[in-house]
């Protein structure tokens, strides 16, 4: 088995206005998600709002510059993610599909191993 991060983007603004509705069904979705695929997902969390990130860029000088706020405005920002195990990729964006979101996309990517 491999592993593979599903990486979860969304509107913010489409969280900030979703009715109280909207959410409990995308909680929903997450539990059962969850609850479907638990032998599979070796992690998870969801991420604070963009608003809440502290950039580090190296500054050329053996420092940091540090900013508060993410590396680049966008429309969908990384809200979250699931670390899942997978035969392979097919297998990964499988699972990847039942993964809930309201107006964004999702991203598979595989977990490097170093040996």
């Amino acid at each position: 088995m491999s592993q593979y991060l599903v990486l979860i983007y969304d509107d913010e603004a489409a969280w900030e206005n979703a009715s109280p509705e909207a959410t409990a069904q995308i909680h929903a979705g997450h539990t059962a998600f969850a609850e479907n695929n638990g032998a599979v997902i070796a992690g998870g969390n969801a991420l604070q709002p963009t608003g809440t990130a502290t950039s580090l860029r190296a500054d050329g000088a053996d420092g940091f510059t540090v900013t508060d706020g993410p590396f680049v405005e966008t429309k969908e920002a990384l809200g979250g993610y699931y670390l899942v195990e997978a035969a392979d990729l097919d297998e990964a964006i499988a699972l990847a599909k039942q993964v809930p979101v309201i107006s964004g996309g999702l991203e598979v990517r595989p977990i490097l191993t170093f040996e």
